[in-house]
Order: structure tokens, then C-alpha cells, then sequence
């Protein structure tokens, strides 16, 4: 089968993507994937992967590797800087993916260690052999994703280097390399209209996208083929629908999906921190669940807690909603994109900010502890009873009564700690030495079924009672000035009007009354018990 190339590419194989979610380091996994399809994505790509490691390690393949029937169209990024390491590892990848991206953007100071992303922006001939190799070995097609220089003349010379070099599509992120942190500031659609109007492939444009109208404007603007996000899309997965949707309902979808596609732990803890930025600054007890939460069990503790709290406040704010006064454009249960403080902001911010780690004083250090290095004496002040004598023998250990490793000190059936999990995992055990709680964890889960199945009751009974209420008749022609008739004559009980939302309202927020007076909400004492 030919390859396809350019726009005919775009169009058969990627059916004219316009709304993309961007390729995110430990955070566009195959679930969070699949949510952001489920609410307007039209192409994804995968995290950025390593190349080298790709190539030699089996089992990072594997995992990078993870996808779906659904997942597509996909394309996978890898970051290198040798031609031959690249087309190798496009080799192993081209079976599992629409095409190959090539990360010429990462500014973090973990590229520039690597030699890879942004700091390969001045070795054109490297960047042109590993396009051109790719473009004339692989069967699916190569792109790139770049940052502009400073000057427009010379962005486009580079775009049209990687266009000749056959770069079939180019994603143009609209910010320097020195541009991150706290410096990131805004992007420049200037540098990438002038790009769209020089190039004869597809281009993306990547910056300045927090809510829907700003993918409009800059389609408008800049005349690209489609709009790229990646911060807009973690705040909010349900951005290229255009909807704003409560952070609790987002974060129970998420979590069903990780049920599905599992992921790493830290992960999930990333994405849930992202989207409850705001929420997370109300309900501090939640954001400590969360932060020391290891297992999905415990993060579905805290989102059913979150959700919880919400419904209580949206009653209040149904009540009252002149006593809430924020700085945000929604309230904080909503999902909504984060703004990044100024340098100046984040300096003053950074002043008022309290130190939580105990603080270690080493001026004048006890003479027992005298020629430590500054990291050993901070252990010891730290724990008394730390040792740092690594002499063989020094200290005899317990055996394991089922193998000849050493057992665990606290552990409640004296084992080892790979004989511990395999017995309280086969019997539902907890050690608490271990801390392996599999008992506590089943029971927790347990518990939060019965929760979840009651919330759940609740909405659907909110859905039924305004079912209920619903019209059987439209009334096309109703005058303004008749509303309050329209409300309250009898005789428009079972007629519907745009009046009528009131009434329908209403009987929300007696369905959220319900929902506090059956939930409830737990003080910060049960909170911290779980």
C-alpha cells in the first residue's frame, strides 16, 4: 500500500483532525486518551518516548506501546538525536500507529542534558538526516513538533528545512525554548500564521488554548488545519466539547478508565491534582488523600469525599451565591483552566508561602556527630538512632519462617516482605508492618460501592422528578410579561415554557438538600481516618 503524504494524509488517514490533544510526559496515557476522545478529541498522541530506551528495553516498549482498537488515529512521538536510533525505533513502532513524531520542542533541562527536543533547534543537518531517514524507511508518514525562534524569518527557514526533508505535518508551538516555568508568558501566533502561509503540508498550532472559542480565534487567526493543547486539555478533558463539567464527574470517569486501561499510580495522582487544582484549594484535607493516596482504591475515596463536599456547597451557593465572591470565572468545582502567575507574582507568592518541611539547624553540631557530611548529619538530626556503619556483620537478622530471607522487624506474621503479600493477598489480610492493608482496602472499597450507588440514586432521582415536570405541550409564543402567570396559574402545571426553568431549578436544589440530608459530609477527622 502507497504511503500516503502531505494533506491527502490528513484528510484519509487522520480525517481531517482539527482538535488535538498534545503529546504530555507521563500524562497522555491510554486512559486519559480515551477520556479526551470520549468529550471531542479527534487525534492524540502518545507521551514522548524515548527512543534509545524504546529500542533496547522490552518491557518500556510494552508500556508505551498500550492501546486500543478506539485509539486512533494515534501517533507516537519519540525524542533522539541519532537518525539511525529513530528509524529503528519507528520500525518497532509503525504497526501501532497512524505515524511517527519527531519532539523538537521539549525546553526542560532534561532535554538539554539528553542533547534531544529543543536544544537539537540549531543543528539543522542533524534534524534533516533524522526526517529524511524516517521519511524514506518508514511506511507511515513523519512529523514534527518544534518551537519558534525569536525571529519569524528564520521559523519559517526551519520549517521549510524539515518540509523538504519530508516532515508530512508540522505542529508549531508558538513559544521560544527559554520560554517555560515561570517565564512561559504567552505564545506568538505571528510565527505560526507566517509558517501556515510558507509551507505546503498541514500545521498545527500549539498556545493560548484554555477554553473552546480560543481554538476558533485561532484557526481564524493563523489559518492552521487544526489547534493543539495540552494544559487547556489537563484542566479541562472536556474542552473540545465546549462544556465546562463538574471536576468530581470528570475525575469518576477518569478512574473508570483506569479500572480499564490500568496506568501508573502517578499518573492518575497527576491528572487528579490537574483538575482539581482550584478544588483542591478549598478542601486541603482532600489534596493530602490524594498526595499520599498509592493505589486507585484511595484516590476514588477521595473523589467520592470531593463530590460529596461539592453538592454541599452547590446548595449553598443555589442559596446564597452573592456570599461567593472569587477570582475564578466559575466556582471552584467546575472545570476551569489554571493561569500561570507573573515573575512577579510567583516571587511575591513564594515570600508568603510558610516552609512545611521541619527546618535542620547544622551550625553547631553535636561533637559526636563531628566530620559527617552535610547529607549524613541531616539524617542523623533527623533520626537519632541512624547508623551509618556498613561493616559485614554488624547486625544479625531474623530469618523469614517461609524462606531464608530476612524478615520483616514489624511485621504481624514474621515473614519477609515478598511472603507477607502472597499470604495476606491469598487469605485478605492486613499487615500493618508492611503495610499491606488488603483487608482495609476490600472493605474501603466496599463502602465507597454502597456510597457511590447512593449518589448515584439521587441524580437519577433529581433526573425522574424533572422528567416528571416536563411538558407535554410546548407553548411556541409566550410573552415576556405572562411569567409570572406562567408560573403560577394551575392551569400551565403540565405546559412548558422558557419560564418554566425556574421551577425546574427548584426542584434541583430540593433533590441537593436531599443529597446532604442522606450523604452528609465528613468532618476532617474522618477524613484523615481513611
Amino acid at each position: 500500500m502507497e504511503k500516503l503524504e502531505g494533506f491527502e494524509f490528513w484528510k484519509k488517514t487522520l480525517k481531517s483532525a482539527k482538535y488535538i490533544v498534545a503529546p504530555m510526559v507521563d500524562q497522555s496515557e491510554l486512559a486519559w486518551r480515551m477520556l479526551s476522545r470520549r468529550y471531542g478529541a479527534e487525534l492524540c498522541y502518545t507521551p514522548m518516548l524515548h527512543s534509545s530506551v524504546f529500542c533496547r528495553d522490552a518491557n518500556y516498549r510494552a508500556d508505551s506501546l498500550q492501546s486500543c482498537p478506539e485509539d486512533r488515529p494515534l501517533i507516537i512521538q519519540f525524542c533522539a538525536n541519532d537518525p539511525e536510533v529513530l528509524l529503528k525505533a519507528g520500525l518497532l513502532a509503525q504497526d501501532h500507529c497512524d505515524a511517527i513524531d519527531l519532539n523538537l520542542g521539549c525546553p526542560q533541562v532534561i532535554a538539554k542534558r539528553g542533547h534531544y527536543g529543543a536544544f537539537l533547534q540549531d543543528e539543522w543537518d542533524l534534524i534533516e538526516k533524522m526526517v529524511k531517514v524516517c521519511h524514506e524507511n518508514l511506511k507511515v508518514p513523519i512529523t514534527c513538533k518544534v518551537r519558534i525562534f525569536e525571529s519569524i524569518q528564520k521559523t519559517v527557514l526551519y520549517a521549510q528545512m524539515l518540509e523538504k526533508a519530508g516532515c508530512q505535518l508540522l505542529t508549531v508551538h508558538g513559544r521560544t525554548r527559554e520560554q517555560k516555568g515561570l517565564n512561559t508568558g504567552l505564545a506568538t501566533w505571528e510565527h505560526i500564521k507566517a509558517v501556515r502561509e510558507h509551507l505546503k503540508i498541514p500545521v498545527y498550532a500549539n498556545g493560548n488554548i484554555q477554553y473552546l472559542p480560543d481554538v476558533d480565534r485561532c484557526i481564524k487567526d493563523t489559518g492552521v488545519h487544526g489547534v493543539m493543547t495540552a494544559e487547556g486539555n489537563l484542566h479541562n478533558p472536556a474542552l473540545f466539547k465546549g462544556i465546562d463539567p463538574p471536576v468530581y464527574q470528570m475525575g469518576e470517569e477518569y478512574l473508570q478508565l483506569v479500572d480499564k486501561y490500568p496506568c501508573p499510580v502517578s499518573y492518575v495522582r497527576g491528572h487528579l491534582f490537574k483538575m482539581f487544582q482550584h478544588a483542591l484549594q478549598v478542601h486541603l484535607d482532600i489534596r493530602e488523600m490524594i498526595g499520599s493516596g498509592k493505589s486507585v482504591e484511595c484516590f476514588k475515596t477521595a473523589v467520592l469525599l470531593l463530590k460529596e463536599r461539592c453538592l454541599e456547597d452547590i446548595k449553598k451557593y443555589n442559596e446564597r451565591k452573592e456570599e461567593y465572591k472569587s477570582d475564578l470565572p466559575h466556582p471552584y468545582w467546575i472545570c476551569q483552566p489554571y493561569v500561570r502567575p507573573t515573575p512577579e507574582q510567583a516571587e511575591e507568592n513564594l515570600a508568603k508561602k510558610v516552609p512545611t518541611k521541619r527546618q535542620i539547624h547544622m551550625e553547631n553540631p553535636p561533637p559526636e556527630l563531628a566530620g559527617l557530611s552535610k547529607n549524613k548529619l541531616k539524617k542523623k538530626l533527623r533520626n537519632p538512632y541512624k547508623n551509618f556503619d556498613r561493616t559485614p556483620g554488624r547486625e544479625s537478622f531474623d530469618r523469614c519462617v517461609e524462606c531464608t530471607n530476612p524478615r520483616g522487624k514489624r511485621c504481624d506474621f514474621q515473614l519477609c516482605k515478598s511472603c507477607c503479600k502472597k499470604k495476606v493477598l491469598t487469605e485478605t489480610l492486613d499487615c500493618i508492618g508492611h503495610n499491606i492493608l488488603v483487608k482495609t482496602r476490600k472493605e474501603k472499597e466496599m463502602e465507597n460501592d454502597l456510597k457511590e450507588k447512593e449518589l448515584n440514586n439521587i441524580e437519577k432521582s433529581a433526573l425522574e422528578r424533572l422528567s416528571e415536570n416536563n411538558v407535554t405541550n410546548q407553548i411556541e409564543d409566550c410573552d415576556k410579561s405572562d411569567s409570572e402567570k406562567c408560573l403560577n396559574n394551575s392551569s400551565y402545571d403540565f405546559l412548558s415554557c422558557k419560564h418554566t426553568e425556574d421551577k425546574e431549578q427548584a426542584i434541583v436544589n430540593m433533590t441537593l438538600e436531599d443529597s446532604v440530608k442522606h450523604c452528609g459530609v465528613q468532618s476532617a477527622d474522618s477524613t484523615n481516618s481513611l
